[in-house]
């Protein structure tokens, strides 16, 4: 059963040395989410499952101890998900990765981790289908969804300025704030595509696992850095 979730942003800029200069920028993001997995660690999961967008090398399970690097982006920075053990192998995609760096800098080490990368085109009845798969894994579990909102709140964005960004991220925020399962469930696949939010599956994996817990929300952060949606919540 899930006990309770974290929703943090999976920009490799969250990396200090990543951002190099501009690590500043993210700081409050950062704090945000050092909140967020203090929720999770009081909540003394059995079993804790990082999900996050992945490419179609990066899908599926990674299990613990699974390695992975930030080499890609120009650092000598390396991760694990969790301690080392015999089953890992490959190598994490970037958004499990950004949550291992999560985990690690917070020194978690209070239950058995495991990660899940999902793919841009998987279904809404597919994220929910998972969700309620993972959320019966254990007595007490625990989610670190990755994923970012829209990319296209600004000119410069990634994906330049598109006039439903800005709303869709608002529904989106209102919705992991106040833990509405089913407004989460909505999202609209399509439209989360076009505006290059890579969020939408992994939110859909938790609202899947959410289903019926009655858990409650809290948004610890939300803005747009560099034209992207990021945002900060907790389900408890």
């Amino acid at each position: 059963m899930l006990v309770a979730a974290a929703v943090c942003p999976c920009p490799p800029l969250l990396v200090p040395q990543v951002a190099a200069g501009a690590a500043p920028e993210l700081d409050a993001a950062r704090a945000a989410c050092t909140d967020a997995l203090g929720v999770l660690a009081a909540a003394r999961p059995d079993l804790l499952v990082v999900v996050g967008p992945a490419e179609p090398s990066g899908r599926g399970r990674h299990p613990q101890g699974t390695p992975g690097s930030f080499r890609g982006f120009g650092v000598d920075v390396d991760v694990r998900l969790g301690p080392a053990t015999d089953a890992a192998e490959g190598e994490l995609p970037t958004s499990l990765a950004v949550g291992a760096w999560l985990l690690e800098r917070t020194g978690w080490a209070d239950a058995p981790i495991e990660g899940l990368g999902v793919g841009e085109p998987l279904a809404t009845e597919l994220c929910v289908e998972a969700g309620r798969d993972i959320a019966a894994r254990a007595g007490r579990v625990a989610l670190l969804v990755m994923g970012d909102a829209s990319a296209c709140r600004t000119l410069k964005a990634p994906g330049y300025l598109d006039e439903r960004a800005a709303p869709f991220d608002a529904e989106v925020a209102r919705a992991l704030g106040a833990a509405d399962v089913a407004a989460v469930e909505a999202l609209d696949a399509g439209l989360a595509y076009e505006l290059k939010a890579s969020g939408r599956a992994p939110w859909q994996v938790l609202a899947g696992a959410a289903a019926g817990t009655g858990l409650s929300g809290a948004l610890f952060y939300d803005d747009a850095p560099y034209g992207v949606g990021y945002l900060v919540a907790t389900w408890s």
